[in-house]
Order: structure tokens, then sequence, then C-alpha cells
């Protein structure tokens, strides 16, 4: 999601549309970062610990690097950059969009990473990015604000696709920086950090219905993306690994 910060702090409901009844739900929050992860064990303060982690090396680029975080173009990499720093450069840079706009994602790589040293599954969501390994079949419902699909479709994840990164961008809803208008531009890619990048990238094509058709066909052209959907009112488009449920 394009952003220029972290994310806000406000009501988040669509992050209970996971369909996952067996895991252990909990709320991890730093400043603005504010998480919700379903694991097979509770680690609140491991997640806690983990935020502030990779939080730093972010926040502390930012202060010597102003613009990294409001540029709106693919940011240069150099010597010296922290891991999670490098990876948002080089995601965004892939597909012309800034470093921010994979933020969201990348705190939610991180933070599952470190998650699965102590346990078997875990998903993270962070503000509609999602990282997720699991060891049975979920399914992920899809909020696409007042499009008629809203609460009717589901993604349908197999554990064999996971990790996988599960990134939503919109341009009807939620606080991120979105210069197209779609209700919800889905991407499936291996790791959330490239998926946010390419759900802003996607998203910021569609202006309306007949857009999507071209945004479909510009990320059939993205290597490493596995799959993608996008809904603009009564219209779908998809393509790759998507597989529906109702």
């Amino acid at each position: 999601m394009q952003q220029p910060r972290f994310g806000v702090n406000k009501p988040r409901f669509y992050r209970y549309w996971v369909k996952e009844d067996d895991l252990i739900k909990f709320e991890a929050k730093v400043r603005e970062t504010d998480l919700y992860i379903s694991a097979s064990v509770l680690l609140e303060k491991e997640a806690v610990r983990s935020i502030e982690l990779h939080r730093k090396p972010i926040e502390d680029f930012i202060k010597a690097h102003p613009d990294f975080c409001t540029t709106l173009n693919p940011y240069p990499a150099s010597a010296g950059m922290a891991p999670i720093v490098r990876d948002m450069v080089e995601a965004t840079a892939r597909v012309g969009v800034g470093p921010m706009a994979a933020v969201a994602g990348a705190i939610a790589d991180y933070v599952g990473a470190d998650l699965l040293r102590r346990c078997e599954e875990v998903i993270v969501e962070n503000g509609g990015d999602i990282f997720i390994r699991v060891k049975r079949p979920i399914r992920i419902g899809i909020y696409a604000a007042d499009s008629p699909f809203t609460g009717k479709l589901s993604l349908e994840i197999r554990p064999e696709e996971t990790p996988l990164g599960i990134c939503t961008s919109s341009g009807t809803v939620g606080p991120s920086l979105s210069f197209g208008t779609t209700d919800a531009t889905v991407i499936l890619a291996k790791t959330a950090t490239f998926a946010d990048a390419c759900a802003t990238a996607i998203g910021n094509m569609v202006k309306a219905e007949a857009d999507i058709d071209k945004a479909i066909d510009r990320a059939r052209g993205i290597d490493g993306l596995d799959g993608v959907a996008v809904i603009k009112g009564k219209k779908i488009g998809a393509w790759g690994k998507v597989q529906f449920a109702t």
C-alpha cells in the first residue's frame, strides 16, 4: 500500500475476514503499526519485540533520508542499507513505485519470519497486507467496499502455496495513497513485500471498470507475481494462482 507513514490507528474491521478458527488470535501494536496475528502459539510479546526490531532501521533510514518517506518514485539502493530497507527498495523498484509502498508488507514478512521460529503456522495481517504460512487449507475473505463482490468471494489458500504474501490496495478503502479507484486490487506473491509493491502499481492503473483488462495484462508481465484479482464496481478480473471460493 502506497503510504507516507507506517499506517494510522483506526478500526480495521476487514482483518476479521481471515476464516481460520483453529489458530490463536492476538494483536500486536507499536505506534502506527497495528498487526492482527493468528498463530499456533500465543506470541504477543514476541510479536511486539519483532515489530520494534524491524521498525527501527526503517525509522533510522527515514531520519537520515527524509525523502525516502515521501517519494513516489523508485529509490536508489545504497551500501549499508538494512535488509528490510533494501527489500522495500528492490521490490518497489521492480514495478516503479516509491519504497514506502512496500512498508506494510515488509513488516508483515519480517514479523512473520520471526514468529515462525517459534511456531509452525502464522498469519500476520498489517492493514490488509498478509504474510501467511499454514499447514491446512484456509479461506481469506475479500473486502471491496461497496462492490457487490464484498462478502461473496474468498480466496482459497492451500498449504503448499505458503509461505505467501497476499496484499490488497484500494482507492476506496483505507488511508493509503492510491492514484487508482479500484475497490480492491489483490496480489499474490512469494513475499508480502513484493505483493504490496505490486498491489500499488497495479491498483494505480485502474480508474474505471474498462481499465481492469489492461491492469491484468500488466500483472501478467511482472516476473515473480503469482496472481492478481482486480475489483471495480460490478466487474472483476483475475489471473494466475487465484482460486475463488464462495
